[in-house]
C-alpha cells in the first residue's frame, strides 16, 4: 500500500511561500513592489507586494532567514490553521499601518511581516498551549515586544543600523508586532466562539 502523502502545515506553507516570493522578486527592481505614503488606491497591491522587495542580497539572506525560523517555530508548536490565516491577515495590516508614522516615505522587506508572524505564534501558544506551550508563548511575546519597546520606534522610525548600508524602518517591526496581535487576538476569540457553540450545541436535545 502505498504510503500517505502528508500536506505542509499552512503556517509553514505561508513561511515557505513568503520565502519562494522575495526569491522570485530579487531580480526586479524595489520600486515597483514597496510599499510608498504616496501610492494611490489603484496601488493597494502594494501593501501585499512590499513584503517582497529587497534592498541587495544582505537585506534578502537575513530575511529568508527569518522566514526558516518563524516558519520552524510554528511548524514546531503545531500551529492550527486558523493561526496561518491570522498571520496572512496581519500581512497588509502591517504595510498599511505605515502610513500612520511621519518620515516613512517607502519600505521594502519582510521583517514587518516576520514580526508579525511571531507575534502570531507566541498569541497562538497562549490561546492554544498548556503549561509549559503557554510559558513559551508568553516568553517569545515578551521578548518581542521588548525588543521593539528598545527600537523606540516612536523617536525615530527610520533608523541608521550599524552593518546596514541603508536605513532600517524599524517602525515596520512594531506595525507587524500590532498588525499580529489583533489578527490573532480576533483569531483566537473567534475560536473560543466557535468551539463553545459547538459544545453547546453537542449538549443540546
Amino acid at each position: 500500500m502505498a504510503p500517505r502523502l502528508r500536506l505542509i502545515r499552512p503556517w509553514t506553507a505561508l513561511a515557505l511561500g513568503l520565502a519562494l516570493g522575495a526569491l522570485a522578486a530579487a531580480p526586479l527592481p524595489p520600486a515597483l513592489l514597496e510599499w510608498r505614503a504616496a501610492a494611490g488606491p489603484g496601488e493597494a497591491w502594494r501593501v501585499l507586494s512590499a513584503a517582497l522587495a529587497h534592498l541587495g542580497p544582505p537585506h534578502l539572506t537575513a530575511n529568508l532567514a527569518g522566514c526558516a525560523v518563524v516558519g520552524a517555530f510554528g511548524a514546531v508548536a503545531a500551529l492550527r490553521p486558523r493561526w496561518a490565516m491570522a498571520w496572512a491577515a496581519a500581512w497588509p495590516l502591517t504595510h498599511a499601518a505605515l502610513g500612520a508614522w511621519p518620515g516613512i516615505t517607502h519600505y521594502a522587506g519582510l521583517s514587518g511581516v516576520l514580526h508579525a508572524g511571531v507575534a502570531v505564534a507566541a498569541m497562538g501558544l497562549l490561546f492554544d498551549g498548556r503549561g509549559r506551550a503557554r510559558a513559551i508563548g508568553a516568553a517569545v511575546l515578551a521578548g518581542t515586544l521588548a525588543k521593539v519597546a528598545l527600537e523606540r520606534p516612536w523617536e525615530a522610525p527610520v533608523q541608521t543600523v550599524p552593518g546596514w548600508d541603508f536605513p532600517l524602518a524599524v517602525a515596520a517591526h512594531a506595525t507587524g508586532v500590532g498588525a499580529g496581535l489583533v489578527c490573532a487576538f480576533v483569531c483566537g476569540i473567534g475560536g473560543w466562539l466557535i468551539a463553545a457553540r459547538r459544545q453547546g450545541g453537542a449538549a443540546g436535545p
